[in-house]
């Protein structure tokens, strides 16, 4: 087998056919393969990046000191249109695609381009028209002053049950809103802007009482608007600066209605579900790449790896299984591309693009992880080893299951949009033309005897079900 998978234009285009942006999307992987995978290799390399609290003066300025190399790369993908293209076209394929890249390279470095599409979408849905005018612009820039977004929910109490866990409080003053709190993983800190969830006063203590906010970093003053209290120090994606964030009556703007809350943090975290899996497919293509080449090259018992009838049969597995995670991902991409601009109350087909974002986000993230485990014992011991690739992919990959919601809360919540949306049976209309009819008879009739189980049974058996779902999706969603 010859090794198709060291470039992801080129298996994008094998997969799909034609680029949205063909010409542009080549440009920017000769950018990272020449230049921008080195520096990437380094800030990972680099580990945490310092915290600069104070000036000596004892003014806090919360700088995070990044080497001059890191902006480099990073504005790179900003002037090429990771944000800028999906206002232009109205249109959010070309900015995934070119997060794609980006991931194929370098996982981390993809956050901030996903944040801070987070941001500039539900401002511009969302936000009253002097709060647009203001701050839209600037993260549309095409050149190095472009400003960048971030998307903080977690608290300390952790992320997923937002309704009991943000304690982050909104108050109106004098007309002008105003957050206290803190969050304890926020990614992209020391971004010029950040969607942020709070409660309001004297709101239920549930998602009913959130609402989503925009936080820019300085006041209208001048003045520091949030403060970065440390940075994390992670496992992996070191190219996106995570810290925890203090909020001290923060000035802010409400997006959208109040009582709208729950539904635009959920869209933020779905626009970032689709790039978790798109980065997801993209990290098991590379563990492929650098396996394969690793066995072409490497004999054992007189003959190539790769030529040999286990290896070769692993080969051929994975490669399936890259090209049907690939599949799912990009059909929950294009799924949103139809549906993104909606508002509540939502159609029939943004449950459906609910569904299949939780489907192709439990599916891929656990598939890179495997990828990227199999590709570091194809190399043996020089897998283990940081000075070669598959080393700090195994690490990347195993944040993807985490990001945006682990594996437990794709599938409660893909099992709420069966129940209450009846978003499974949209789903095998969609896919009846190219499923096996048993296969599709089969987990239908596994599904709803799912649905029928009393609400903690049903939780309870729900993985085994939910996986084959996305198996099941992943093998018959559209090339």
């Amino acid at each position: 087998m010859q090794n198709d998978f060291s470039a992801p234009t080129a298996f994008l285009r094998a997969q799909f056919g034609a680029l949205n942006i063909g010409e542009p999307l080549r440009a920017y992987e000769t950018f990272w393969r020449d230049q921008g995978q080195f520096i990437s290799r380094a800030v990972d390399r680099a580990g945490t990046p310092p915290l600069k609290m104070f000036d000596r003066f004892g003014a806090r300025i919360d700088e995070i000191e990044f080497a001059p190399e890191y902006w480099t790369v990073l504005k790179r993908g900003y002037r090429d249109g990771v944000i800028w293209r999906i206002f232009d076209e109205y249109a959010l394929l070309s900015s995934y695609q070119l997060g794609y890249v980006t991931c194929f390279f370098d996982p981390g470095m993809y956050c901030p381009y996903t944040v801070s599409m987070s941001t500039a979408v539900p401002l511009s849905k969302y936000g009253a028209a002097e709060t647009r005018e203001k701050f839209l612009p600037p993260l549309l820039r095409r050149d190095d002053a472009v400003w960048q977004g971030a998307t903080w929910m977690t608290e300390a109490r952790g992320g997923s049950d937002l309704g009991a866990n943000v304690d982050t409080r909104a108050r109106l003053v004098d007309g002008q809103w105003r957050l206290s709190g803190d969050k304890f993983f926020a990614s992209n800190a020391g971004a010029e802007l950040a969607v942020v969830a709070a409660r309001l006063e004297n709101a239920p203590q549930n998602v009913r009482g959130l609402a989503l906010f925009l936080v820019p970093k300085f006041r209208a003053d001048g003045t520091r608007n949030y403060f970065v209290r440390r940075m994390k120090s992670k496992i992996a994606t070191r190219s996106v600066p995570t810290g925890e964030v203090e909020l001290r009556d923060s000035e802010a703007y409400l997006l959208g209605k109040a009582e709208w809350g729950i539904y635009l943090i959920l869209e933020v975290l779905n626009l970032s579900r689709v790039a978790n899996s798109i980065g997801s497919v993209a990290v098991a293509q590379r563990a492929l790449a650098e396996a394969l080449y690793f066995a072409q090259n490497r004999s054992a018992f007189g003959k190539p790896l790769s030529e040999q009838p286990l290896m070769r049969a692993q080969i051929e597995e994975r490669a399936r299984g890259l090209r049907d995670a690939s599949a799912l991902a990009w059909y929950a991409a294009r799924l949103l591309n139809e549906v993104w601009r909606e508002t509540p109350p939502y159609s029939e087909r943004y449950h459906l693009f609910r569904l299949v974002a939780h489907l192709a986000k439990y599916h891929t993230a656990e598939f890179a992880a495997q990828t990227a485990k199999w590709a570091m014992e194809v190399h043996g011991s020089a897998g283990v080893l940081d000075e070669f690739p598959v080393e700090r992919l195994l690490r990347e990959s195993m944040i993807l299951a985490i990001w945006e919601g682990a594996p437990h809360r794709q599938i409660l919540d893909g099992l709420e949009v069966m129940k209450r949306k009846n978003a499974h049976e949209l789903l095998f209309h969609e896919l009846a033309p190219r499923a096996d009819p048993h296969a599709l008879e089969e987990i239908a009739a596994r599904a709803q005897e799912l649905l029928a189980l009393p609400q903690d049974a049903m939780e309870a058996q729900s993985e085994t079900t939910f996986a084959a779902l996305a198996r099941f999706a992943a093998a018959t969603s559209p090339r």
